[in-house]
């Protein structure tokens, strides 16, 4: 059974830095896209960034230049760098992997105070 667990949220001033962690059970090697999403309060889940296998990125437009995604295959965890933080990124961050199927996590908080 495929596991990705999230953590790095939390609270912090507009401005601000977080790093989000997504340790997954397995080898990272063997996902074709891994990637995050988030879902504010009343909203629907979007798209954040993703991280093919051979390393190429994307990103949601509201968030280019302000996050990076990347990887460590040694720790089979994928990370989610997140500067300029601003109020409108607080949500629920989930992580999610692709194979036969999509797996997620089970998400963390992260708010961004005025």
């Amino acid at each position: 059974q495929v596991q990705l667990v999230e953590s790095g949220g939390g609270l912090v001033q507009a401005g601000g830095s977080l790093r989000l962690s997504c340790a997954i059970s397995g080898s990272i090697s063997d996902f074709n896209v891994m990637g995050w999403y988030r879902q504010a309060p009343g909203k629907e889940r979007e798209f954040v960034a993703l991280i093919m296998r051979g390393g190429s990125t994307n990103y949601a437009d509201s968030v280019k230049g302000r996050l990076t995604i990347s990887r460590a295959n040694a720790k089979n965890t994928v990370y989610l760098e997140m500067n300029s933080l601003k109020p409108e990124d607080t949500a629920v961050y989930y992580c999610y992997a692709d194979l036969v199927q999509r797996y997620w996590g089970q998400g963390t908080q992260v708010t961004v105070s005025s």
